[in-house]
């Protein structure tokens, strides 16, 4: 599935020249943000007849040719990519955007910036290791330390917190 704030963040990128331009975009990405907000909706509640009218509304939309070439561009472009921005009406589960998932990067990226990598593959691999076991340690609420200190037997008692496996099979999804 694509990434509708990405989708949506393309269409923000164009600069009109002349003030008819800027209305037309306006008013499509007005559209585009009503049908995000109707899809996420949808979500909660899926219905086949809403699902039809969503897909309907889609074609509506990047459909339409306003006149402004470079706003017409971008909607062939976008509507090309249906299948793939309206997979969330295949399976209602799937985000609408990617933003968990680019932010469980953004520490990868802000270290690697900072330190300016590292040297081996091995540095490499344990950096990605500590960074994943920290990234889950926050998704579970529990401390990254404190389960650290408990795998290396530095906690008393030890062995209080359960291995990662066993508390994301049991957290609720």
């Amino acid at each position: 599935a694509l990434c509708w704030v990405h989708a949506e963040r393309l269409l923000q990128k164009l600069m009109p020249k002349v003030p008819q331009q800027a209305k037309k975009l306006e008013r499509i990405r007005d559209q585009v943000w009503a049908l995000y907000r109707d899809l996420k909706h949808w979500k909660l509640t899926p219905t086949e007849a809403e699902r039809l009218i969503l897909a309907k509304r889609f074609d509506d939309i990047f459909g339409q040719r306003s006149g402004y070439k470079d706003l017409d561009q971008l909607l062939v472009r976008l509507h090309r990519r249906k299948n793939e921005l309206l997979m969330v009406l295949e399976r209602p589960e799937i985000p609408l955007h990617t933003n968990a998932s680019e932010n469980d990067l953004r520490a990868c990226v802000t270290k690697r910036r900072i330190s300016g990598g590292t040297m081996s593959a091995d540095g490499r691999e344990a950096r990605d290791v500590m960074l994943g076991l920290m990234k889950t340690c926050q998704k579970l609420g529990i401390s990254f330390f404190t389960y650290l200190g408990d795998r290396l037997g530095l906690n008393q008692p030890a062995g209080r917190i359960p291995f990662l496996p066993e508390l994301v099979v049991v957290r609720p999804a």
